[in-house]
């Protein structure tokens, strides 16, 4: 059993936020993960109180997807509920909620103006108890932004750990014909809305990757006929080559500070990993020899890199310094090993598995130990992490003449699930949580 947090009341509050006046602190409302024994927890989130009545069923149901899509609730039928609209200001009639066998009621009021307003507590039916109290506030031009802060307080708050809902992903555009396919940047928020494109597609781009202050793209860019890294600032649109050396360069990573590339260089046959610090425009060589070395990333403190290489014989999963050292291969099971990902918390890695002509998405320990396969198709690839640690998005390809999606599963092997955009997508980058 796996125990997800059994967390203390009232201890939550964002920056500028106020704690609404709460009730005992003792409530026990708890997510528990057991086998497939697991139940999500059932919750009900009534249409937010608004002056524009609308805007406030909208915003729940923001809410209402997040944590359903999450696969650790079960938000209610809002027509089922003993109440349609919450009431932030009153107390729950308890005896009505717990007789729907409801354990947790969110009741949220939000308002536009200079800024969106919300305020949002949750409440536990059993305890009659409030266990989440805050007041909440983001930028008017970007609405559904309230929708996931809030999910996030919740998420928190009954799960443990920190939400993942306030995000973007960066991936590949796919559109044309299997044989001609145009690529360029896309991003989304994690939900699949506020679709936008970051590159026309007149040169194919592939392997977007965030850095960690979701402010750069580094990405493989063919402008010039062979392929070579380039970083795009998001907020201005501007990008620039990362120096001028070797055949092509491909793969980037950040490192955790932001202010240092991991990447591969082929020159001459060989394929090698190099970093760089941004700016400085000399690339440091980090491994040598004959062997296809490719897609490092770099461990959430920065002290180590992993990445794959045939240099056993087959693409394997190998572990170095981040400054170099000899490398140690970490990945001994049946197949091949690819595109290795240290988690945030950096307890796990993400990889794609190739055996018996099918592909897997797996974590491991990175020792290597305790490998887990957690969803086998045609064609998966390309893991990356949510900023919490527990989701893993990736691109399947179904085969045929139909193009690649977007998935996500959880680090337990359940809730897998088809991210909607507006194309055939793939090689997605999971930014951290925004500011």
């Amino acid at each position: 059993m796996t125990l997800l947090n059994r967390r203390a009341a009232l201890k939550l509050g964002l920056a500028g936020g106020a704690l609404l006046a709460a009730g005992p602190a003792l409530a026990q409302l708890e997510i528990v993960v057991e086998g497939a024994n697991f139940q999500p927890l059932p919750i009900a989130i009534p249409d937010f109180a608004s002056s524009d009545p609308q805007f406030g069923r909208d915003v729940a149901e923001i809410v209402r997807n997040n944590l359903r899509r999450s696969g650790l609730f079960l938000p209610l039928d809002v027509a089922s509920l003993p109440q349609q609209v919450g009431d932030v200001n009153a107390q729950p009639d308890f005896p009505s909620w717990r007789a729907v066998n409801v354990d947790g009621v969110v009741m949220g009021q939000v308002e536009r103006g200079a800024q969106i307003q919300a305020s949002v507590r949750v409440w536990d039916t059993r305890q009659q108890a409030q266990v989440v109290g805050q007041q909440l506030a983001t930028d008017a031009q970007n609405w559904r932004r309230i929708g996931h802060i809030v999910s996030d307080a919740i998420y928190q708050s009954l799960a443990g750990g920190t939400g993942y809902f306030d995000t973007r992903v960066v991936y590949v555009a796919e559109t044309g014909p299997k044989a001609n396919r145009v690529k360029r940047l896309a991003i989304m928020d994690q939900d699949g809305a506020n679709v936008q494109y970051l590159t026309q597609g007149n040169s194919l781009a592939v392997t977007p990757r965030f850095s960690p202050n979701n402010d750069y793209v580094a990405y493989m860019n063919y402008d010039t006929g062979n392929p070579q890294v380039y970083v795009l600032h998001l907020a201005s649109g501007q990008q620039q080559q990362v120096g001028n050396f070797g055949q092509m360069t491909f793969a980037p990573r950040f490192a955790p500070s932001g202010q240092r590339l991991a990447f591969s260089v082929e020159q001459g046959g060989a394929t090698n990993i190099y970093s760089l610090d941004i700016g400085s425009g000399q690339p440091v060589q980090l491994t040598s020899g004959g062997a296809i070395d490719t897609s490092p990333c770099y461990s959430p403190d920065g002290s180590r890199l992993i990445f794959e290489s045939d240099r056993g014989g087959s693409p394997q999963i190998y572990m170095m310094g981040a400054g170099g050292g000899e490398p140690q291969r970490i990945s001994f099971g049946s197949g091949s090993y690819s595109t290795p990902v240290w988690s945030p918390t950096g307890d796990l890695i993400a990889f794609t598995k190739q055996s018996g002509g099918q592909f897997s998405i797996g974590t491991m320990a990175p020792d290597g130990s305790n490998e887990r396969l957690l969803t086998t198709s045609f064609h998966a690839e390309g893991p990356t992490w949510a900023p919490n640690g527990r989701v893993i998005m990736f691109f399947q390809d179904p085969g045929g003449n139909e193009g690649p999606g977007l998935h996500s599963i959880d680090i337990w092997g359940r809730n897998l699930l088809r991210i909607p955009t507006d194309s055939y997508a793939s090689d997605p980058s999971w930014s951290a949580l925004r500011s």
